[in-house]
């Protein structure tokens, strides 16, 4: 759990993937290789074995769905990033949402599908990529690893800590 007066990470951290049959889920080395099983979700399952050396009785790799850290899930079969960019994801300080944006070789910051379709067209050393190799689905952010501490004001749309001495 989130220590008060303590800041949440603002990027991943970690990795993971869940195993198809044991429901495991295993923290990957690299954000290549989580995009490699993302990418192709739906039509190659990941089961455990598809890491090298890995069996579902396996106890190495495993990291827990828990409130020590933040979760978010992707959205399964989203692409591959291309070569030369790099998806960034992002948690708002409220910890409302995430956002998705890309960083292109030249390092600049494309926040939409529209910026990117623009991007593309005036840099024709990227002809053979299209907007729809980029998604800009933002993973969804699982409420129940949020810490408790910080909480949206509806009213206000402003974070609050919470006050613990207000219950009794």
């Amino acid at each position: 759990m989130q220590k008060p007066g303590t800041t949440l990470p603002k990027t991943i951290i970690d990795f993971a993937v869940q195993c198809h049959t044991c429901r495991k889920w295993r923290k990957l080395e690299t954000e290549e290789h989580f995009e490699e099983f993302r990418s192709k979700h739906t039509k190659d399952r990941f089961h455990c074995n598809k890491l090298p050396g890995t069996t579902c009785e396996d106890t190495t790799n495993i990291i827990n769905y828990d409130s020590s850290r933040v979760w978010a899930m992707d959205k399964p079969n989203i692409p591959k990033t291309p070569q030369g960019f790099k998806r960034i994801v992002s948690m708002r300080n409220d910890c409302s949402k995430l956002d998705v944006q890309y960083l292109t070789p030249q390092e600049k910051k494309i926040r939409s599908s529209v910026e990117m379709a623009c991007y593309l067209d005036k840099h024709p050393e990227f002809k053979d990529l299209s907007p729809s190799d980029f998604s800009f689905m933002a993973p969804k952010l699982m409420r129940d690893t949020v810490p408790k501490i910080v909480v949206k004001d509806p009213a206000s749309g402003t974070k609050q800590k919470k006050n613990d001495k207000n219950k009794q």
